[in-house]
């Protein structure tokens, strides 16, 4: 996919109209999160703090949340993993106790047979018997029913012996599992904690500033992919692939959709959901994180980033976008903003991976 020099902004006119809605949407904190009523800030000063202390404060919570966002994502992949492995070994717990059970009844009929028909020494009974050829015959058969009943006892015991192993991994994944469950409770109070102190920052100020800052910070963000003019410079570099055309193309066509933290799509997204999504659309799947996606392809330089490669933010792998040209990514930046070109510079980066 080959982008034009000193192209025109693409998707300006949802822009410009998703600039208006971020104004509104950080005025009343759309953030899609359970619950949460204000509560003071510990430590908060008497008089209101300025504007710009409240920015950064609230873009350092807005951080934050996106950290503990990551780690309710990773949580929750991971519990379905577990859940999985959790059937599949009850799954085999319970078919082992059922061979076990059968191979239990086989065993006690060998035992029974063998103890009727055993109850005379066999040189008497085969001096008494009126057909030795045919008592010699049974004899034989008996000595091969106690070899299948030894066979039957060991295969007993070592199937015992797996369904015990299968009983304690079993046992172990569920109180794995009930760990991740509290895991993923505790990162998503500690998302709408912070999230709840960010509205109650904002809240501080009246309807009027918050609106401004809400434009001011989508301006700023603007003019850094732009570098302060009225055109986006992509340069004119292609796609690594058809794939990541198709994963970029996804990508920008979702500016304006709003940042919902835990979302992947197709009408909100957080930070790693729109990677996720995007690449789907281009029939790749990517793990769900932005820490794994740290690890989903190629690693590169950033002075070999090509459009479509995902470029991961911070040493902490908890923020990613896509790189489109220029210098420039396509990102769900943090909860009240949307969907956005940004300078790749912004933020630290720690990889540059192309899928």
């Amino acid at each position: 996919m080959s982008m034009n020099r000193r192209s025109p902004l693409p998707g300006a006119t949802r822009l410009a109209r998703a600039l208006v809605l971020t104004a509104a949407a950080t005025s009343a904190l759309g953030l899609v999160v359970g619950g949460g009523t204000a509560q003071a800030v510990p430590g908060a000063p008497a008089e209101p703090p300025s504007k710009k202390d409240v920015k950064a404060q609230v873009d350092q919570l807005y951080d934050e949340a996106e950290q503990a966002s990551e780690k309710f994502n990773a949580a929750q992949e991971y519990q379905k993993r577990l859940e999985g492995e959790t059937g599949a070994l009850q799954s085999q717990v319970a078919a082992g106790q059922e061979e076990l059970n059968r191979l239990r009844t086989d065993l006690g009929a060998v035992a029974a047979a063998e103890y009727r028909a055993g109850g005379i020494d066999p040189m008497v009974q085969l001096m008494l018997d009126s057909d030795p050829a045919a008592y010699l015959s049974r004899a034989r058969s008996l000595a091969q029913a106690a070899e299948r009943q030894r066979d039957t006892l060991h295969e007993l015991v070592d199937r015992q012996r797996r369904l015990d192993q299968r009983r304690s991994e079993a046992t172990a994944k569920l109180a794995e599992l009930e760990q991740v469950r509290r895991s993923l409770a505790e990162s998503k109070r500690d998302v709408q904690q912070r999230l709840s102190e960010a509205r109650q920052l904002l809240n501080s100020l009246d309807s009027g500033e918050r609106a401004r800052l809400a434009a001011q910070d989508a301006q700023d963000a603007e003019n850094r992919a732009t570098r302060g003019t009225d055109r986006l410079d992509l340069g004119n570099q292609s796609a690594s692939s058809d794939r990541a055309a198709a994963a970029l193309a996804a990508a920008v066509g979702k500016i304006g959709s709003p940042y919902v933290y835990g979302s992947t799509g197709p009408g909100s997204f957080d930070c790693s959901g729109l990677m996720y999504w995007s690449w789907r659309q281009a029939g790749v799947s990517l793990p769900r994180t932005s820490q794994e996606q740290a690890n989903a392809g190629q690693r590169v330089s950033l002075s070999e980033a090509r459009p479509g490669d995902l470029v991961i933010f911070y040493k902490d792998a908890h923020h990613v976008g896509m790189y489109v040209g220029g210098g420039v990514v396509v990102h769900a930046p943090y909860p009240g903003a949307r969907v956005r070109y940004e300078s790749v510079s912004h933020m630290p980066v720690s990889a540059v991976v192309r899928p």
